[in-house]
């Protein structure tokens, strides 16, 4: 009997560390890996930061060097896609038409952007940034733009904003909402946030959206706005989101609701089929159990290591803390755990200084903690979700309180998972 395939559609950050994963904890079948993009697997934070500048080296992108794949005798298929899924026959058939059999598939499919669906988003000139070949583009524009306009107050669009602010470029946020980063920040952390960005020369627009963009022989020149103001561009970033890459499980028959449906274990609905990454809708224990489509580096690369334990024997939940982080400019952010359902904030730090974290709770509960240039606060906050309900709001909000101390002793009862 040959011995088993399991093939990865999707050479990310998700699908390469499914097929590192699987070799690390010894399966020892046939790894495929399917990635539409000609590199290497890379990393794409540095996309939005020290790639645009310099500081960070192309060959400091790649998650692993060729010869890791050789080595671990994991098949690249690069500048390649899985087109379709055959499920009765468990194959796939890849853009230039051949097909590979399956004994169980991994979908990493990832997301795309948001468009901008506004008169002139068609000029040149109006970029987003999700892969390396976009982030090469952007760091050209940059070294010959005077103006640029940043659609979305979210993680993307500020550190890319940062990064031209930096460079001595006139930078303008524009943001829809009220505060930026909205989703996953509170108002008090935002509203620091935004101060410091601010006063740094970054101008950022709040409370109003994009109209339309106007230009000459085809090249975008300028971004009116709702309010009826009108900001010049050079370059305009669009960073208003992202939506999963569900099309090839939709086709399928797989179930999907915002991002392929898996439960806590990976799975999808064809027990010969699983799904990591942004892609995912996931249950997560961390909103009360609710499925949640989570886009950050940390899920990229804890739910391949949940699913390659499944997929070699030894099955245990996902239910990894969830934590993201921003750097823009000197401000480095970091979150643990959830925002959406906390109602009450207690700050501890130098909030003047711009090192302090927010601990946010609902109904006397840890939910989150949000970090601004205090990465102690941010590793004790991984552990303290993780052990669940043992922090309460006073304590947090006492600066004499030694939350090192207390997290220690907590966890010393028994093995967390961060």
């Amino acid at each position: 009997m040959s011995p088993p395939t399991i093939v990865i559609a999707g050479a990310g950050q998700a699908g390469s560390h499914t097929a590192a994963s699987l070799r690390e904890l010894g399966f020892d079948g046939r790894v495929v890996l399917v990635g539409d993009e000609p590199h290497l697997p890379y990393q794409r934070p540095p996309l939005s930061k020290g790639h645009l500048t310099g500081s960070t080296s192309r060959d400091n992108l790649w998650l692993h060097p060729s010869k890791f794949y050789e080595q671990h005798e994991i098949q690249l298929h690069l500048a390649e896609s899985v087109r379709r899924i055959d499920r009765t026959n468990a194959r796939v058939q890849l853009g230039n038409g051949a097909f590979l059999d399956y004994d169980h598939l991994v979908l990493a499919l990832g997301a795309r952007n948001r468009t901008l669906q506004v008169p002139g988003a068609e000029l040149d000139g109006v970029v987003g940034l999700r892969n390396l070949s976009e982030a090469d583009d952007i760091r050209d524009r940059l070294g010959r733009a005077r103006h640029v306009v940043v659609v979305g107050g979210g993680f993307i669009g500020l550190e890319v904003a940062a990064t031209a602010a930096k460079l001595g470029i006139e930078a303008v946020v524009i943001e829809v909402a009220d505060q930026l980063m909205g989703r996953v920040l509170s108002a008090q952390m935002a509203g620091v946030v935004l101060d410091a960005h601010r006063s740094r020369g970054l101008r950022v627009e709040l409370c109003t959206s994009v109209a339309g963009l106007t230009g000459a022989a085809g090249k975008v020149g300028a971004v009116t706005t709702t309010d009826g103001r009108e900001f010049p561009a050079d370059m305009v970033l669009v960073g208003i989101g992202a939506v999963p890459n569900t099309g090839l499980a939709d086709d399928a028959g797989l179930k999907v609701d915002n991002g392929i449906v898996v439960d806590e274990y990976l799975a999808t609905d064809d027990e010969q089929i699983s799904a990591v990454g942004d892609c995912t809708s996931c249950p997560n224990r961390f909103a009360g159990g609710r499925p949640v489509r989570l886009e950050s580096v940390h899920n990229a690369t804890a739910q391949p290591r949940t699913l390659a334990a499944r997929l070699v024997g030894r099955p245990e939940p996902y239910n990894s803390v969830p934590w993201f982080w921003s750097d823009q400019a000197d401000l480095k952010l970091q979150i643990a755990g959830l925002s959406a359902q906390s109602s009450h904030a207690v700050l501890r730090g130098d909030v003047e200084g711009g090192r302090f974290s927010a601990f946010c709770f609902h109904d006397g509960a840890l939910h989150s903690v949000e970090s601004l240039n205090r990465p102690g606060d941010h590793m004790a906050a991984r552990k303290l979700l993780a052990l669940g309900d043992c922090l309460t709001p006073e304590q947090a909000g006492d600066p004499n309180f030694d939350l090192r101390a207390h997290t220690a002793a907590h966890a010393a009862a028994g093995s967390i998972r961060t």
